[in-house]
């Protein structure tokens, strides 16, 4: 591995790999060659491919620009109660889309009009078959595991931030967590849907509260699962302006323990919020005081350090200022609910 940390190291390329067929299956150097190495493996080529194949049959195949167009187009004609049959009916040299993707765009809200804009939708019984949408078909690719591996080999020394959801009560609302590794601090964001416009929109608040230079240092490199609510990662990685702010990658399907920081610091969550709670008696500054206490209890593999105080080492106590951060006293760091009776937020639960 000395070649992914020597700075002088000088990496030097094959003349073969630069024309057809891009591989060294077929030369006959290739046991005693000690360049980097670009075999075809027809094994692994079929799987990914496969891989591919499959995640590009789900989610939508447009782009956020045409999403923009379908959502300036049709949204307001809904909310002047025309159907999605009747603006079908009456515009389809202007739309490319059918009546039953405009609902399924509905239901997964990604665009602006809702179901309750839907007069007669409203009054049928919902549905047990849940909406599972990503935004980017193809947000898999480049963005795998094993490409973060291979990143974090190309970047040793950049710090991660791991993402994930916390669900409370089934459809009801649900958190967002932003997990510091190094400093184990982690931020807890209300959102009333699971969806990827709630995520896009915190991480255009923070990049604006934070300010390009504050955000780019602590986002350098996220690491979520693969649930839709991160399937926009484009929305995520780059500023309205296109300028790169962030890299995303995505864990295995199945394999929380790829994110296992994040995973162990919910164990804390729970003590406030145990599993299938209702979240919608909560508002985000009971959430806050919630992850300040949690942010203010000493962790031994920190050297009996709090995450806020390591946090405040690495980054600076101006950014913690600028997120809302606040350090609870060590004799007054409470793990269960109480803490909203304390403060009079939640009277009776």
């Amino acid at each position: 591995m000395c070649n992914a940390f020597c700075k002088d190291f000088e990496k030097k390329t094959c003349r073969r790999l630069l024309k057809p067929p891009y591989v060294c299956n077929g030369c006959g150097k290739r046991s005693v060659c000690s360049l980097e190495k670009r075999l075809y493996i027809a094994d692994f080529a079929h799987r990914e491919y496969r891989d591919i194949l499959s995640e590009s049959r789900t989610g939508l195949s447009y782009s956020e620009d045409e999403i923009r167009y379908l959502d300036e187009f049709i949204s307001p004609l809904i909310r002047q109660n025309q159907s999605p049959h009747h603006i079908c009916a009456t515009n389809a040299d202007y739309l490319t889309v059918s009546e039953r993707t405009i609902y399924r765009l509905i239901d997964a809200r990604i665009i602006s009009a809702m179901n309750i804009d839907l007069p007669r939708k409203v009054r049928y019984n919902a549905r047990k078959v849940e909406c599972h949408l990503k935004v980017d078909k193809a947000c898999l690719i480049g963005r795998t595991y094993e490409d973060f591996k291979g990143y974090l080999l190309e970047y040793p020394d950049l710090a991660i931030t791991q993402l994930d959801p916390v669900e409370g009560k089934k459809g009801n609302k649900v958190l967002l967590t932003i997990h510091f590794v190094k400093a184990e601090l982690m931020l807890a964001f209300l959102r009333d849907h699971n969806d990827s416009q709630s995520v896009i929109d915190i991480f255009e608040r923070l990049y604006f509260e934070l300010r390009p230079d504050r955000f780019c240092s602590l986002f350098k490199v996220c690491l979520a699962d693969n649930g839709t609510e991160f399937s926009n990662p484009k929305a995520i990685e780059y500023d309205r302006q296109g300028n790169l702010r962030s890299r995303i990658f995505y864990c295995d399907p199945s394999a929380p323990y790829q994110k296992g920081s994040a995973e162990r610091n919910h164990e804390f969550i729970r003590c406030f919020l145990p599993k299938r709670t209702d979240l919608a008696p909560y508002s985000q500054e009971d959430i806050r005081l919630m992850m300040d206490h949690i942010n203010s209890y000493s962790r031994e593999s920190l050297g009996n350090k709090c995450p806020y105080d390591v946090f405040s080492f690495l980054y600076g106590q101006e950014i913690l200022d600028l997120l809302g951060c606040h350090k609870v006293p060590p004799q007054d760091v409470t793990l269960n609910r109480s803490i909203f009776h304390k403060e009079g937020s939640h009277e009776s639960r």
